[in-house]
């Protein structure tokens, strides 16, 4: 079974239970599996709790195990992929891919990092198309690769039916290993937005995250080149090659990790017509991994002495990642599972400095109820660029990370229920992008 632990910032650190090393306990749900896939029971046994090992014996978890590959098939992942605090326990969701289907499994670990309980879940509901983009006459959809360095992409171009010169946009992801739909449970934003704008006229590329297809380039040194930015210049070139296209009308859209770096890309690419930077920070990662764990803090409302010693232990490990030099550190040092070479990237390159510079168009777009990348962030894009008649920025109140419409703030348990892209967003982008 492949490990988890590449480049997932935003989604993992938004659900650190701070008052727990969510890497021990993602490591721990880790080798669970992987001794039940190699026959390995009593040592799987010995994860209980003393209680639950009476409960429970070795035995029982062969005939669970067996019963398990019977219905599902031969295991080709079981990935740790979020972590919740409840109450006393703490809770690791793994999603489990098989041969015949697939599996998300709830492991139920006390404070002492003993399991007291396994779940299998039923299937979360599946995605649906928005409304805005469910009649599919209005547009196409082809099957690409993207060709990056020696890289191969699996891409999707998808282009208005009824349109000539369109408009088209570049969509980038956000941090984490990612297909080109930046699927999240059942929810697949890019791919909302691709067909939402191709609906009313607008063409687009979007394509697999290299962290997803190639896992074992990121083992040593590297930053947001490798990561991102390298084939996003090449799904630029990519756009340029599609018949009907408006080559002087391209437009990038990086979402998260992605509208962070939309400048750096845009001062890169000179035929670009615009930026479209959605829940884009305009921080330090750091400081927005502070925040997050600062936020969950407030969830759980643990006031105890313990927790908050957890807190602050938790803390001053993220606070590790403020380095802006090796000095005598290695590039592939890793640093809250990431190499030192990757923070000192990010740590000295100032996105909103950037952005000042661009005078390209640019959208930048916030939702009120994003708890990983909050206002404080648009708030500082509004004071450096409101002024500049180059840049919209628009605040959507109910919007969380996803850019769904939400009544609450919430966790990332929101994340899990089916709701496509705000309408209202889609609307815009398009009106904007469509617009001199």
């Amino acid at each position: 079974m492949k490990k988890i632990f590449t480049l997932s910032l935003f989604l993992l650190f938004s659900t650190v239970a701070f008052s727990q090393n969510v890497i021990s306990l993602f490591g721990k749900a880790g080798q669970f599996f992987e001794l039940l896939e190699t026959a390995k029971y009593t040592e799987a046994h010995q994860f209980f709790s003393e209680t639950e090992q009476a409960k429970i014996t070795a035995d029982n978890l062969k005939e669970l195990w067996a019963n398990i590959k019977v219905k599902l098939g031969a295991v080709k992942s079981i990935d740790p992929i979020r972590s919740k605090v409840q109450g006393d326990y703490y809770t690791v969701t793994c999603d489990g891919q098989f041969e015949k289907d697939e599996q998300e499994f709830l492991l139920v670990f006390d404070k002492t990092e003993k399991l007291v309980g396994i779940f299998m879940p039923p299937k979360a509901a599946a995605y649906a198309l928005p409304t805005y983009a469910s009649d599919t006459t209005l547009y196409h959809e082809k099957q690409v690769y993207l060709t990056s360095g020696k890289h191969q992409l699996a891409a999707v171009i998808t282009v208005p039916k009824k349109a000539v010169n369109f408009p088209i946009v570049v969509l980038v992801h956000g941090s984490g290993p990612s297909d080109m739909d930046e699927t999240v449970g059942p929810n697949k934003p890019l791919k909302d937005i691709a067909l939402g704008l191709a609906a009313k006229g607008i063409a687009s590329v979007r394509y697999v995250k290299r962290t997803l297809v190639y896992p074992g380039e990121f083992n040593g040194a590297f930053t947001v080149k490798e990561e991102v930015t390298d084939d996003a210049l090449a799904a630029v070139a990519l756009a340029k090659t599609v018949k009907g296209a408006d080559l002087k009308n391209i437009y990038l859209l990086g979402h998260s990790l992605g509208g962070m770096l939309a400048p750096r890309l845009g001062a890169q690419l000179p035929e670009l017509k615009g930026l479209i930077m959605l829940s884009a920070p305009s921080r330090k990662l750091t400081d927005v991994i502070v925040e997050q764990n600062n936020y969950m803090f407030s969830l759980a409302k643990d006031t105890t002495a313990a927790s908050k010693k957890s807190l602050d232990e938790v803390l001053k490990a993220v606070g590790q990642t403020r380095i802006t030099k090796l000095d005598k550190m290695k590039p592939d040092s890793l640093i809250l599972g990431l190499p030192a070479s990757y923070w000192i990237d990010l740590n000295n390159y100032n996105q909103v400095e950037t952005a000042k510079k661009i005078t390209k168009r640019m959208f930048i777009a916030q939702g009120g109820n994003d708890f990983q990348i909050t206002q404080n962030d648009y708030n500082l894009w509004n004071t450096a660029l409101n002024k500049k008649p180059n840049v919209r920025l628009k605040l959507y109140p109910e919007l969380n990370h996803l850019l769904s419409p939400q009544t609450a703030k919430g966790d990332m348990s929101q994340y899990q229920v089916p709701v496509n892209v705000s309408e209202q967003l889609v609307t815009d982008l398009a009106t904007w992008i469509k617009g001199k």
